[in-house]
């Protein structure tokens, strides 16, 4: 067992509770923000090499937008131990209990190979009938098995590097967490090329590249996490399981991983429910799944900055500086998602044009992308409420929030609305159900946020 270090203060840290708010986010969330934009780029990069194959493209690029639910399913499992154990790490922190930060860390690592075993099994073994079900054709399945059979290979990178990554931005350091992405997809974008084409080897090509990349990114977070430079160290000393903190990082980590969960359900009832309109628009929502990525991932990597700020301010009792973070926060995504959303509802066939040179696809894009991302263009409030909640470590409130967006709202209405609107429904129930979780969720967040940071007000007054 390791010693116990004094509980002094590290620099990095510190600053989390002393610097001028707005430089602070900035500083911690651009490098999140970068880091994310990049990572989009492993699925973007992959979709755009493949939908331009000669031939065959249209076809690849619906079979590996189908593998796109059960990879982000997958991935989901990551975000309970990176949403859940690295806030708490921080509020750790921020109480001056170096100890338990560290014993959420190493229990976090444990969970990761758990989940990434646990995962990649299941879906080895239940791998064409699950893609049958998520909306694989027989002209698709093909593009589909080879793909995933071989990104499967790398489930235990995807887990470690996108589960601890985190757990480097809580020490003030988002410039190294952010090179562990950018290491990841630089690659990707070089070997996707020589794979797909210059090997000839179409999607299996680009499925090896993503999992060379993913480890190289795994490989990158480990050394630093294991070093003398990190504050926060990964020591095997803290890899035994403990109850209470595992039951604590799955309490406050369900939030996340029901947000990513669900972003994987809507894919296998969207693309169900698409499949019997035709693999045209299967390959449409490829296109547009990912176009709604070029503002809703940039946002997450800017929360991913802001949650350790809020959770050590909220762990070391600083409410007022609590309230300055989130009014940055707020202001920041709301506008530049909306700006990203609006621009491409300006302009489709720029978009589609990007993922694909089929005529008939770019149309259809065209006509069902204002009304698939209608609903995000105020989706940068939800992201900002709700990831404050998580930061806050209110985890019932942030399921709820989670459960409501894709479960209790798009679900139902992806097979309600198709019976009146047809094909076109499908896609309007993305944009109805963004526009009421946002909504919903700002209304909630307005009541409760006020409540939370007086309790703890209290709390502090009374030396408890």
């Amino acid at each position: 067992m390791p010693m116990k270090r004094e509980m002094t203060g590290n620099a990095y840290e510190e600053r989390l509770g002393t610097d001028k708010m707005l430089p602070l986010v900035f500083r911690m969330a651009l490098p999140a923000v970068a880091a994310q934009i990049v990572n989009l780029l492993y699925s973007i990069v992959d979709r755009i090499y493949i939908g331009h194959i000669p031939g065959i493209g249209t076809d690849a690029l619906a079979g590996v937008g189908v593998t796109g639910s059960v990879i982000i399913l997958i991935s989901a499992f990551s975000a309970i131990v990176s949403g859940g154990g690295a806030p708490l790490a921080a509020m750790a922190l921020g109480h001056g209990d170096r100890d338990r930060a560290e014993r959420i860390l190493g229990n976090g690592f444990v969970l990761l190979i758990f989940f990434a075993l646990i995962t990649s099994a299941a879906a080895y073994v239940f791998m064409e009938p699950i893609l049958l079900f998520t909306g694989a054709s027989a002209d698709t399945i093909g593009y589909a098995t080879d793909y995933l059979s071989i990104y499967l290979t790398g489930t235990i990178f995807v887990q470690i590097s996108t589960g601890l990554n985190t757990f480097i931005n809580i020490q003030g350091r988002p410039g190294i967490a952010m090179l562990s992405i950018v290491i990841g997809a630089f690659l990707n974008i070089i070997l996707d090329p020589l794979l797909i084409f210059g090997l000839d080897m179409g999607v299996k090509g680009a499925a090896i590249a993503t999992v060379i990349s993913q480890a190289c990114s795994a490989a990158w977070v480990l050394s630093f996490l294991f070093s003398k430079k990190a504050s926060l160290n990964l020591a095997t000393g803290y890899m035994r399981l403990d109850a209470r903190i595992f039951l604590a990082i799955l309490g406050l980590g369900i939030s996340p991983f029901i947000m990513a969960c669900t972003e994987s359900l809507v894919g296998f009832v969207l693309n169900g429910s698409l499949k019997r309109f035709g693999d045209i628009y299967v390959s449409t929502l490829a296109i547009l799944q990912s176009a709604m990525q070029f503002g809703s991932v940039p946002i997450t990597g800017f929360a991913q900055g802001v949650v350790p700020i809020i959770s050590y301010n909220y762990g070391h009792g600083d409410t007022s500086r609590v309230r300055e973070c989130f009014r940055t926060a707020l202001i920041t995504m709301f506008s530049f998602n909306a700006a990203v959303m609006l621009t491409m509802i300006a302009f489709p066939s720029a978009v589609a044009s990007m993922f694909t040179s089929d005529p008939l696809l770019i149309s259809t894009v065209r006509q069902m992308l204002p009304v698939f991302l209608a609903g995000m263009t105020i989706f940068g409030l939800q992201r900002a409420c709700q990831n404050t909640f998580i930061a806050l470590g209110q985890a019932k409130i942030s399921v709820f929030i989670a459960l409501l967006r894709k479960v209790i709202l798009l679900v139902p209405l992806a097979f309600i609305l198709p019976r009146f609107w047809g094909v076109k429904g499908v896609f309007a129930a993305e944009g109805i159900a963004d526009a009421a979780a946002a909504i919903c969720c700002t209304v909630i967040f307005a009541v409760s946020f006020p409540k939370i940071l007086r309790k703890a007000e209290t709390t502090a007054a009374s030396g408890k």
